[in-house]
C-alpha cells in the first residue's frame, strides 16, 4: 500500500503554458515575444526567492525552444564547472548566477560579451537578488543591467488556492478550500510540490474509497513523511 502512495505522477516537465503566471504576465508575455521574435533583446535576467519559478521558465525557454527546432542548453550555476557552448547554440539558459564562484563570473562575463557582439544567441539568467545587490563582480552586475531585468513574484496565498483547485478540477475531483489552506500550513508552499501532493492525495481516496477531506490528506501527509 505505501509503495502504491509513493508510486505519486512525476512533476510535468516546465513549460511556459503550464506557469501560473499571477503577478508575473508581462514576464510572460516578453519571454513568449522573444520567442516570436517580436522583441529584440537577447539578454534576460530573472531573479526571485526559492519557489518562485524561476528554474520553471529557465526549462520552460529551453524546452521552447527545443520544440521550434532550435539548439538550447540549461546550465545549473550550482553544479557549474565550465560553459561547454558551441557556437551554433540559440538559447544559453544558466539559473542561479549569484553561485558562479570567481573564476565562473569571469567566463560567464566573457561569455556575455562574445555573445553581445556577435551571433543572434539569446542569453537567460537567473539570480537570487536584483543585479545591484549580488555579491559579484562589478563589471558582470553592469552587464546583467544592460538587458530585460526581471522580478519573478511567487504566487500568493490566493493564487496558489485558486491553481491547486483549477489542477483538481483539470484531474476530476473536487479540492475543498480548508483542504488547500491545511495544505499551504503543513506542505511545502512551491507549486510542483503542491501539485505532487494533489495528485498523491487523489490516489488515495481512491484507493481508500473516501472524500477528500483535511483527515484523509493529514493521514497521506503521515504515511509519506
Amino acid at each position: 500500500m505505501q509503495q502504491l502512495l509513493l508510486d505519486i505522477q512525476s512533476t510535468p516537465l516546465p513549460t511556459l503554458v503550464n506557469f501560473v503566471p499571477g503577478r508575473n504576465t508581462e514576464l510572460l508575455q516578453a519571454l513568449t515575444n522573444i520567442l516570436s521574435k517580436l522583441e529584440k533583446e537577447r539578454f534576460v535576467y530573472l531573479w526571485g526567492g526559492l519557489g518562485c519559478g524561476k528554474s520553471h521558465l529557465l526549462h520552460a525557454m529551453v524546452d521552447a525552444c527545443t520544440q521550434k527546432n532550435l539548439k538550447a542548453v540549461y546550465f545549473s550555476a550550482k553544479k557549474h564547472g565550465k560553459f561547454s557552448i558551441d557556437s551554433d547554440v540559440d538559447c544559453i539558459a544558466i539559473d542561479d548566477i549569484d553561485c558562479l564562484n570567481a573564476s565562473a563570473q569571469i567566463e560567464l562575463f566573457n561569455l556575455y560579451n562574445q555573445l553581445r557582439d556577435e551571433g543572434n544567441t539569446f542569453l537567460l539568467m537567473s539570480g537570487v537578488a536584483a543585479p545591484m545587490y549580488l555579491d559579484m563582480r562589478q563589471d558582470l552586475v553592469t552587464r546583467l543591467g544592460w538587458g530585460l531585468v526581471y522580478q519573478v513574484h511567487e504566487l500568493t496565498e490566493a493564487e496558489k488556492i485558486q491553481a491547486m483547485k483549477s489542477h483538481a478540477a483539470d484531474c476530476g475531483f473536487d479540492l475543498p478550500q480548508e483542504v488547500c489552506l491545511y495544505l499551504l500550513r503543513h506542505g511545502r508552499r512551491d507549486l510542483p510540490s503542491l501539485m505532487m501532493t494533489l495528485d498523491a492525495l487523489d490516489r488515495y481516496s481512491l484507493v481508500h474509497q473516501r472524500q477528500i477531506t483535511i483527515p484523509l490528506l493529514r493521514e497521506l501527509l503521515q504515511v509519506v513523511s
